[in-house]
């Protein structure tokens, strides 16, 4: 009897365990015909260093039991280890404890779900599993893992680190105008140069001038231009041919001054070349230099003469007017008129700087010689960096505990030539000589993104301008930010491979080709590596084949590539595809 009551408990025991797990059950029986999932993107994309997991499941009507609750932990597997995202709840109706996604028995349901997580190079062949457990009351099950997509693209990890550092430039100009002012001023109604004019300030000054620069290396006269004028009293006729002689007379006398010296003087001032070298204007009747020492003046009736010559434009009215004021007539012919009897010189000459090949040498062999900017100018002159940063650090020797070019300069070569560190330690040297200069806020921007902090970079490139250098120093961040319209923007017109690129991931596949046919990159063979991936988006295959096919050639280490690329997912069983990648 006793046994008999034991076997009918046990009996009854594993009634009840099977009425548990019943709807587990049938749920594990019917899940690969009532479930289906889907994930986007897929194959997975690896954007601003993560990768973003969206994932959707349908359950069809009357397969959903209403006491299971399910827990579906979505895992990247790889090689050598998981990923696993945060899990995800759905119940049946009629669990009541905890939280989750409903789905009704009778009408079916589903749910929608999206995590990310920081990207690892093992993830760039990854698969998607969601890992389920089931559970009904105490009991559990573990539903078989389901693969649900492949990982991951990471095409923008094909941006090129090619930023463009920002040099000082130099102000060094192969040549620069000098010019020398002279007044000759002459007695009423004469126009001979007197002998105290002579000998006077301005025309000695003048003199002296010409012997210095006549005897200059590389120095030019170029021409003269002499204006010529007599005082607005008088008769026109006459003031003509004062004004006239007046001009006669002072190129007369320079160029007899230009013959006296013949020998060592410029050519450019010799009497054979006065014709040509001097050019001369006349004013007879000086009105506009009258109104202008009128004003700068002290004279009684100042306003009244100036009204005056508002009010006549004709010069005789305007002379009969003023000499009807006769006090005042006699103090401005004593302190203005004589201001007016007079001729201006003005020597335009030029002084030549030391050729390109002088400056070379010196550069080379003497370079403490040169001034700052002809220094400067040097290192412009060579197409080497390494030669370049030579000429740099001997300017940084020489100019820099003054000058923040001459140290931005050495960490411009020093990034050209992918040496952070020496390049670190000159930019904040010129940061500390100039902390708001463009081409060190650049440079500086550049050395902050190749140690990983692209949002100080950002901020370092926004200080440094607009420059065409900057934005696209911009770009590059752009593309590793996952902010490609960004991107795109920045590059703007610029034919270029992270152009192209940029264009790719932002979804202008056309204009990406368009940039790539004009980019200086074209023949290397990532640009016709990214044309591939173009094909593959446009579902192109003799673009993709054909382009995979010359960047293979051209460098066989993109056979690999390609064959784990999972921009090329759809085509792994192209015959074609199979044929170029193995």
């Amino acid at each position: 009897m006793k046994n008999q009551i034991q076997s009918v408990a046990l009996s009854l025991l594993a009634v009840a365990g099977l009425a548990s797990c019943a709807g587990l059950g049938s749920m594990m029986k019917k899940y690969d015909k009532m479930v289906k999932y889907e994930v986007k993107p897929s194959p997975l994309e690896m954007h601003g260093d993560t990768v973003v997991v969206t994932v959707s499941g349908k359950y069809d009507p009357k397969y959903f039991a209403k006491k299971v609750e399910l827990t579906i932990t979505p895992t990247l597997k790889y090689n050598g280890g998981e990923k696993a995202l945060k899990p995800v709840t759905v119940r049946g109706e009629k669990v009541t404890e905890g939280t989750g996604t409903t789905v009704k028995f009778k009408e079916g349901g589903g749910f929608s779900y999206t995590d990310k997580t920081a990207y690892t190079p093992e993830m760039k062949n990854c698969e998607l599993t969601l890992k389920i457990t089931g559970k009904k009351g105490s009991s559990t099950k573990e539903f078989p893992a389901k693969k649900v997509a492949d990982g991951t693209i990471i095409t923008p990890l094909l941006v090129k680190n090619d930023e463009k550092p920002l040099i000082g430039k130099d102000n060094f100009q192969k040549s620069y105008p000098v010019t020398q002012n002279t007044n000759v001023f002459f007695l009423v109604n004469m126009a001979d140069l007197r002998n105290s004019e002579v000998k006077g300030e301005s025309m000695t000054a003048t003199q002296k001038f010409i012997e210095e620069k006549r005897v200059t290396k590389r120095f030019m006269f170029k021409d003269a231009s002499i204006s010529a004028y007599a005082s607005p009293d008088g008769e026109l006729s006459l003031n003509e041919n004062l004004a006239g002689n007046r001009a006669k007379n002072t190129v007369k006398f320079y160029s007899n001054l230009a013959k006296g010296k013949a020998k060592d003087k410029n050519p450019m001032i010799t009497g054979a070349d006065a014709e040509s070298f001097y050019k001369t204007a006349v004013t007879a009747e000086d009105w506009d230099g009258f109104k202008t020492e009128m004003q700068a003046s002290s004279i009684k009736d100042k306003e009244l003469i100036l009204r005056v010559l508002e009010m006549y434009p004709d010069g005789a009215k305007r002379e009969s007017e003023i000499k009807n004021l006769s006090a005042t007539y006699k103090e401005v012919a004593e302190t203005i008129l004589p201001k007016l009897r007079r001729s201006v010189i003005t020597w335009n000459c030029e002084q030549m700087s030391r050729s390109d090949d002088e400056i070379t040498k010196l550069a080379g062999t003497y370079p403490d010689s040169l001034a700052n900017d002809e220094i400067l100018y040097a290192a412009t002159l060579t197409s080497d960096v390494n030669n370049k940063l030579s000429i740099y650090k001997n300017a940084d020797r020489i100019y820099g505990a003054k000058d923040w070019r001459c140290s931005n300069n050495v960490g411009y070569c020093n990034i050209l030539l992918n040496k952070p560190t020496d390049a670190q330690a000159s930019m904040d040297k010129a940061k500390g000589l100039n902390g708001t200069a463009p081409e060190v806020m650049n440079n500086l921007g550049i050395l902050v993104r190749w140690s990983g902090d692209r949002k100080s970079a950002m901020d370092f490139y926004n200080k440094a301008g607009g420059s065409s250098e900057v934005a696209h120093n911009k770009g590059i961040v752009n593309i590793r930010d996952g902010k490609y319209s960004d991107a795109v923007s920045n590059f703007g017109s610029e034919n270029s491979f992270n152009s192209a690129l940029a264009k790719v991931l932002a979804g202008n596949t056309d204009g990406a080709l368009t940039t790539l046919d004009a980019s200086p990159e074209k023949e290397d063979a990532l640009s016709y590596y990214l044309k591939a991936v173009v094909g593959a988006r446009k579902g192109a295959a003799d673009l993709l084949i054909n382009n995979l096919k010359i960047a293979i050639g051209k460098d066989a280490s993109f056979k690999t590539k390609a064959k784990e690329d999972l921009e090329f997912f759809k085509f792994r069983d192209n015959a074609d595809f199979k044929g170029l990648v193995g």
